[in-house]
């Protein structure tokens, strides 16, 4: 269903490039891009940025961020690799990486919670890994789905990406008390399994890629951890709407609590969409707003019919994959949230996020 109003109150601004490849560097050597972010135990601000060496294998990394005098990021300091594709599930013969992460920081459980996209045999997956201080990782390991017979499909079966947890427990549409989860089905089998082609779950009737939620019982997190990688209860949330994402959308950053709901950034997708095997060329990434509702996060009470970001500076338009602008982490620093997003798969840009 169209929603019903299209007014978010915010908007982006830029400020500028904060990380880009160090020439020579081969663990960089195809960009720096797509960051999840968070505050360490010493209270300072890191990005987690998404290597690209040669041959499109990534690793997340970890990056203090500087900030200026008048508290503006502006740069980077480099402290290593926290997580690379050393697991078989994220190498396959010809593809492997752990890549796109998004981190969530959960109070209730004093963890940050990794989403991120493991490279294997079968291609992109969803996979979850926990820390307490952003250097040290512990993977939970892929993310199943439970079966759902009103779905009339097992989302096992495809590729998923652009994952990311909520910071808060919110109440599921049964009334459960969970962790809400976002998420990407990629509805097409033929990308796996040739000639199986596009299958929809019932109810579904389009088959562009949307964004989706799933939740996770916080009883069940309380029993054991590893339930962070089980989700349940998946419905569809939002699909394209607008020009600007007339392809496909995904979610970007861990929904933001503002006095209006839960703020939504996203990305919408405009030109063609080659294999998910191949990085993109005739592809346009513009971020954009979803307000969800503050009680119940299945519910789009608000969207932007227009880009808040488009790829507009050379930064943007010009990279390994040209025309992206890819939200991915907002952070607070002095009061202002800034939104961190990936140009044109290359460098990583920073946008402060004002209420209009």
């Amino acid at each position: 269903m169209p929603t019903e109003t299209t007014t978010v109150p915010y908007r982006l601004e830029r400020v500028g490039v904060v990380m880009e490849p160090v020439p020579g560097d081969e663990l960089e050597a195809e960009g720096v891009l797509n960051p999840a972010s968070g505050r360490g135990p010493d209270g300072e601000l890191y990005l987690l940025p998404r290597l690209v060496a040669a041959g499109n294998v990534s690793r997340v990394g970890l990056a203090r961020v500087i900030v200026s005098d008048d508290g503006v990021p502006v740069g980077v300091s480099r402290e290593g690799v926290v997580l690379a594709p050393d697991r078989g599930w994220e190498r396959g013969a010809h593809n492997a990486g752990v890549e796109d992460p998004r981190v969530t920081f959960i109070p209730d459980l004093g963890l940050h919670v990794m989403t991120y996209v493991a490279y294997g045999p079968l291609g992109p997956r969803t996979a979850v890994a926990v820390s307490r201080d952003l250097r040290s990782w512990e993977r939970l390991g892929p993310v199943s789905f439970a079966y759902d017979d009103a779905l009339d499909m097992d989302l096992n079966l495809f590729h998923n990406k652009d994952t990311v947890f909520f910071p808060t427990p919110v109440a599921a549409p049964d009334g459960t008390w969970s962790y809400a989860v976002l998420h990407r089905p990629m509805w097409d089998l033929g990308e796996t399994k040739p000639g199986e082609g596009v299958r929809l779950p019932v109810g579904q009737p389009d088959e562009r890629q949307s964004i989706w939620i799933s939740y996770v019982p916080v009883s069940e997190v309380e029993r054991d951890l590893a339930n962070l990688t089980r989700w349940t209860r998946h419905r569809f949330l939002a699909g394209p709407e607008f020009p600007f994402e007339a392809v496909k959308i995904g979610g970007g950053p861990a929904p933001l609590r503002v006095p209006e709901g839960w703020l939504l950034l996203h990305h919408g997708v405009t030109g063609t969409i080659d294999s998910a095997f191949s990085q993109q060329q005739n592809v346009n990434y513009a971020a954009g707003a979803i307000l969800l509702d503050g009680d119940d996060p299945s519910r789009v009470i608000a969207r932007t019919s227009e880009p808040l970001l488009s790829a507009e500076t050379e930064e943007e338009r010009s990279g390994i994959v040209p025309n992206v602008v890819f939200p991915t982490a907002i952070e607070e620093i002095e009061g202002t949230h800034y939104v961190f997003y990936g140009m044109a798969d290359s460098k990583i840009g920073a946008a402060r996020l004002l209420h209009t």
